[in-house]
């Protein structure tokens, strides 16, 4: 098969190759999947560069851990009618040495998910370590329904899910940019209100749609946002957070405890796997219903992987996709 994988960690063009490997082979309770769309998260590209001193977990690694495309061939103990079903994939890399930037890979049975024919694969490669995440933050303290959730950075890849989930799971969502000029970006049949957060007070801005505080706040970067946050909670509120951009983050600590504040700390490739599988189910039932879409950036072959992860690094808008063929 064609696939790309480094044997060392270092810069995308230094250490990516891109040629032939063997095919894998499903194990008992695996499928192996023939690739057509894999996604490329940050974390992908963390792993690759070694991200605060980690190692190579294994001697060579094919990256990435979300794609889609169709099942060819099953382990021992899989219903062999899953051959020819298109799905979509979540955690190929994650404790596991080979992932989707190539032509096959081959996952536990549960983490390949039907995809419905009308959704397209670039969408069904957008679900996993986003999707899963966005699911995680909104959802792991209990129902939104009649709440109101507070999401930053709703143009992201996990903000935006997030925003989207929010809503079809019943709450009134207040979401923050980080300039006024990206106001206009935001889909108001999503997001009842949005606050730019170069505004010369957000947290007045926030308290006026929530009097009474957030419920939840899905939280992008907790050292960014922490003092802001402590002025917006509910009480009882929860802030889920699955970034920062300090190690060692600082928090308005008395105020938090003094109003019942749960800070939850989310790390995705470690939630409890049941956790992901309800989270699988409801991502895929809100994009058949038209619930989810996914603001699809740059798509690159995988010939040119080394620029997809280049490009995930430098930011900018938009999911970015390899493309896998024959």
């Amino acid at each position: 098969m064609l696939a790309s994988w480094y044997d060392q960690q270092g810069p995308a063009a230094d250490v990516l190759h891109v040629g032939e490997l063997p095919d894998p082979e499903p194990g008992p309770g695996e499928v192996r999947v023939r690739v057509s769309v894999s996604g490329v998260n940050p974390g992908d590209t963390k792993k690759r560069r070694g991200w605060l001193g980690s190692s190579m977990p294994y001697p060579r690694v094919i990256p990435h851990s979300d794609a889609a495309g169709v099942i060819d061939k099953v382990g021992k103990g899989v219903d062999a009618r899953r051959v020819g079903q298109r799905v979509w994939t979540y955690g190929a890399q994650s404790y596991r040495a080979f992932g989707t930037a190539a032509q096959c890979t081959v996952v536990p049975d549960e983490q390949a998910v039907p995809l419905p024919d009308h959704l397209g694969d670039e969408l069904g490669a957008s679900l996993g370590i986003p999707g899963i995440t966005a699911h995680r933050a909104v959802f792991a303290d209990g129902p939104v329904d009649g709440r109101i959730v507070l999401v930053h950075g709703v143009l992201g890849g996990v903000g935006s899910l997030a925003s989207q989930l929010a809503r079809w799971g019943g709450a009134t969502v207040i979401g923050t940019v980080r300039r006024s000029g990206d106001l206009d970006r935001v889909d108001p049949a999503v997001i009842s209100h949005v606050v730019a957060l170069d505004a010369d007070d957000p947290a007045a801005e926030i308290r006026a749609h929530a009097p009474d505080g957030a419920h939840r706040v899905v939280e992008v970067s907790l050292s960014a946002n922490a003092d802001l946050d402590n002025e917006v909670t509910a009480l009882d509120a929860v802030i889920a957070a699955y970034g920062t951009h300090v190690d060692r983050t600082e928090l308005p600590f008395w105020p938090l405890l003094f109003n019942n504040v749960t800070l939850h700390l989310l790390g995705s490739d470690d939630f409890p796997a049941a956790a992901k599988r309800q989270a699988a189910r409801d991502l895929t039932a809100a994009a058949a219903t038209g619930a989810l879409t996914v603001d699809i950036g740059d798509v690159y072959p995988l010939q040119d992987i080394a620029k997809a992860h280049d490009r995930v690094d430098a930011g900018g808008r938009g999911r970015v996709l390899v493309t896998v063929t024959d």
